[in-house]
């Protein structure tokens, strides 16, 4: 059975004599000269381990799906985190398969050739002529060092399988759910935690190039003042770095602006912007090979701290410092996050916010109210990565050599708290670094930035 085309209401018909000559006259195309991808081997070492975790099992891991922005518009694929860190591929539609034997077979749905059908011309979600070549069977099995076939021959129906589930709606239809499926999900999760060297190349290439970002969102801080959405104006120009040097962002740029920056995820960047005001950028390039950075820098648009602005600033500073103090092999996971709020819980007291000890705030989580969510996560091919491992390997967990994650502390004093002094209601602050764990402390991955009040003046004054 031929698969319907992907047309558009508004194209024209085609008639034989057209459909005839688009099947002649063409060169030998395709992407001469592949070569495998630097991620291969490290693809293949992944995908032995997980064949020895489920042995004898067939496991199935989708690529996942395009999805709809609007009618019959696209968003631009990305693919499943898991199947990404176990292939190296980035074509939607694919899945990949492990039979009981071990061995590892890629489905993917090649370029059609043009000698046959009208879809490299007409079909507007898959053809040639539309989205771009997809590589050809050969192709990308030289460039995933992996058995590749036709998705067309993948046998699913009444063959048991564990399946990565929500990822692509057709493979799920096709194999009864099991309970073994869950499982397979928190594994690939954690098979993730302990970054290979190859990962930690990519993670700080996308932190480097983070940097960077952060640098060019100061340098136009001049011209975004003068437009009525300058958070926006300065999301667009992180935006512009993350696609010259990688994929794109990886998550939604955070740009916010005097009392906005007390919204933890405020993505609308639709403020303008004040002189006087506290700017809170949350931003990530994502690299080609999607491994995404997390950094978080407050700076005064002004170029230089106010009074109370540095004295907020600097009590979320102490307490990253703290956190970051704690980041070993074997000290538990969540260690780095309390440490950090006993600080904040000392600096409430000090300015009388609080009467109770450090360890009766600890206790009622009343300080909160100025400080809502945890300090820092794990991060890798998704912002938040790891985040269906089960809890006793991570968040009640320890941590080991190779782990990557932020720390990052924060105050957001909402703008109408009246339990606050009138002078800091409005501000808000956060301090995220990427840090990677090392056999005797931790790495800053992002030490590119300044992080202490002082260091951030001289670097905007040196940029500007």
């Amino acid at each position: 059975m031929t698969e319907p085309l992907n047309t558009g209401s508004h194209d024209l018909p085609v008639t034989d004599e057209l459909a005839a000559f688009m099947r002649t006259g063409w060169g030998p195309g395709g992407g001469a000269g592949v070569s495998a991808r630097p991620i291969a081997p490290w693809a293949a070492k992944r995908r032995a381990t997980l064949a020895q975790r489920f042995p004898g099992e067939r496991l199935v891991i989708p690529a996942g799906t395009l999805k709809v922005r609007s009618n019959d518009s696209d968003f631009r694929f990305r693919p499943h985190s898991a199947y990404s860190y176990l292939t190296g591929a980035n074509e939607s539609d694919d899945v990949l398969v492990i039979e009981p034997s071990g061995e590892a077979v890629l489905y993917v749905r090649p370029r059609a050739p043009r000698e046959e059908g009208q879809e490299f011309y007409r079909d507007r979600r898959y053809g040639e002529f539309w989205a771009g070549p997809r590589p050809d069977l050969a192709e990308a099995a030289e460039l995933y060092q992996i058995d590749c076939a036709h998705i067309r021959e993948l046998e699913l129906d009444g063959r048991p399988a564990r399946v990565l589930r929500g990822v692509d709606a057709s493979v799920d239809a096709r194999v009864p759910r099991g309970a073994g499926d869950a499982e397979l999900e928190s594994f690939l999760s954690e098979l993730r935690l302990i970054k290979d060297e190859w990962e930690l190349g990519e993670l700080q290439g996308a932190v480097d190039a983070t940097a960077r970002g952060f640098e060019d969102v100061v340098r136009a801080l001049p011209q975004a003042f003068g437009h009525p959405r300058g958070e926006r104006y300065l999301e667009g120009v992180f935006g512009l770095r993350s696609r010259l040097e990688g994929n794109a962002v990886g998550y939604d740029s955070i740009v916010a602006s005097g009392s906005h920056a007390c919204v933890l995820h405020w993505i609308r960047n639709d403020g303008a912007l004040r002189g006087d005001d506290l700017l809170l950028m949350d931003a990530g390039v994502e690299a080609d090979t999607l491994y995404t950075a997390d950094v978080t820098r407050t700076f005064p648009m002004s170029g230089r701290f106010s009074a109370v602005q540095r004295q907020a600033y600097e009590l979320v500073y102490e307490a990253q410092t703290a956190a970051i103090a704690t980041l070993r092999p074997g000290a538990r996971f969540r260690d780095f996050h309390l440490a950090a709020m006993r600080v904040i819980c000392e600096g409430l007291r000090d300015w009388g916010l609080f009467t109770q000890s450090v360890d009766e705030l600890m206790e009622t989580g009343l300080y909160r109210r100025y400080t809502l969510c945890s300090s820092g996560h794990m991060l890798g091919l998704d912002v938040h990565d790891c985040a269906k491992s089960r809890s006793e390997v991570y968040l009640d967990g320890v941590l080991e050599e190779g782990h990557v994650l932020t720390v990052e502390p924060g105050l957001y004093l909402q703008p109408d708290d009246l339990t606050l002094p009138e002078e800091l209601r409005g501000i808000g602050i956060r301090i995220e670094d990427d840090l990677v764990v090392t056999a005797d402390g931790a790495t800053l991955m992002s030490s590119a930035l300044p992080r202490h009040p002082d260091e951030i003046e001289s670097w905007m004054a040196a940029l500007l």
